[in-house]
């Protein structure tokens, strides 16, 4: 790895930071695009490589904050998170079982599906 792929994994991870602390998202829409088209990864790399991106340090500050402010449900977290360790984990078995291509595919419209709703609907 040379110290350009350092710098761009750096403005990626900030960007990502910053998008995931301001609108609670940053690794699927930010880190695994960019780790696809900027450093070629396949989108079963990319996708693990983000994940583990989240394992721990993942908005920590920006929960602080939110919570200093008096906007975080802890009830609704502990009940989404529990939910969202067994999801992420059969999430993950049919991703790594899944055809890079059709993978990507997926991701592609699993995006522009959200993206159009949030533009266009209610």
């Amino acid at each position: 790895m040379n110290m350009n792929e350092i710098m761009l994994l750096i403005v990626i991870g900030f960007i990502a930071g910053i998008v995931g602390g301001s609108l609670g998202v940053g690794g699927g829409i930010i880190i695994v695009p960019a780790l696809v088209f900027l450093f070629g990864l396949t989108q079963h790399h990319a996708q693990g490589t983000s994940l583990a991106v989240l394992l721990f340090p993942i908005g920590i500050l920006a929960v602080l904050n939110y919570t200093k402010n008096g906007y975080v449900n802890y009830k609704f977290a502990i009940i989404l998170m529990l939910a969202f360790i067994l999801g992420s984990y059969i999430g993950s078995e049919i991703s790594v079982h899944l055809p890079a291509k059709t993978l990507k595919k997926a991701f592609g419209i699993f995006m522009l599906v959200v993206s159009l709703k949030m533009i266009i609907g209610k």
